[in-house]
């Protein structure tokens, strides 16, 4: 499903209403909503929001935050997607169940550190947990968390070191597998600006290429997929 906004402000609108619904669903039901973040600068707002109005919608001690991927960067870093999250979201709501990569370690032992953190919540056949909400962004190049074009598509790990280069992106990073999204009960893309518009048009093509576009990977066995896109992003569409 596609679903198109006027700008980034309307879209995380949107995202946030359905986050807090998804969230007070799964704890009706299962008692526990566990969910995986996306870094980058499109669900800032999101968060934003979720800090600043929605802190009294949920019973936040009951929602478990993880990571689609990560930076092994300081968490003061700029680029570290937990500390992005903390100033604007954990800060506000007091949030205490959260499970970080700990990005202070090589990407190697991040990876195997974190996919022990993962089966510590396994509630499936799998050695992860089934993720009530996953969000995710996309890039211009088409990858997504840090599922990178030409990475490897076949991966049986939960959690993967990314070391190599690629267009002089920093490496050192840990990121989850299409496996542990593909199991989820809803994915949520957040996508705006112009320049993904031509990325996207291709990525919900029907001409399959998962190797050179990653985010068509994504492809729930059994949950929702919901594309949220601001007008410049999907002006192709």
């Amino acid at each position: 499903m596609i679903k198109k906004f006027k700008d980034i402000n309307d879209l995380s609108k949107y995202a946030a209403d359905s986050f807090i619904e998804i969230a007070n669903q799964s704890i009706a039901e299962r008692g526990r909503f566990l969910v995986s973040l996306a870094g980058g600068n499109t669900p800032m707002r999101l968060y934003q929001m979720l800090g600043d109005f929605y802190k009294d919608k949920l019973d936040w001690t009951r929602a478990h935050f993880f990571w689609g991927d990560e930076r092994c960067v300081p968490i003061d870093d700029a680029g570290n997607n937990y500390g992005q999250a903390k100033k604007v979201l954990f800060d506000k709501i007091g949030a205490t169940n959260i499970h970080r990569v700990l990005s202070e370690l090589a990407p190697a032992e991040a990876a195997q550190n974190y996919a022990q953190t993962l089966k510590r919540f396994a509630d499936n056949q799998f050695e992860f947990p089934r993720f009530d909400l996953v969000l995710l962004g996309m890039g211009d190049d088409g990858h997504t968390a840090s599922l990178f074009p030409n990475s490897p598509i076949n991966a049986v790990l939960p959690a993967l070191a990314v070391t190599a280069n690629y267009q002089d992106r920093p490496a050192n990073r840990v990121t989850l597998t299409q496996n542990v999204f593909n199991s989820s009960r809803n994915v949520l893309f957040l996508v705006s600006g112009k320049a993904k518009a031509v990325t996207l048009s291709r990525v919900l093509s029907d001409i399959y290429v998962p190797e050179e576009l990653p985010a068509q990977r994504i492809k729930p066995i059994d949950g929702k997929l919901i594309w949220l896109v601001d007008e410049e992003a999907g002006s192709l569409l």
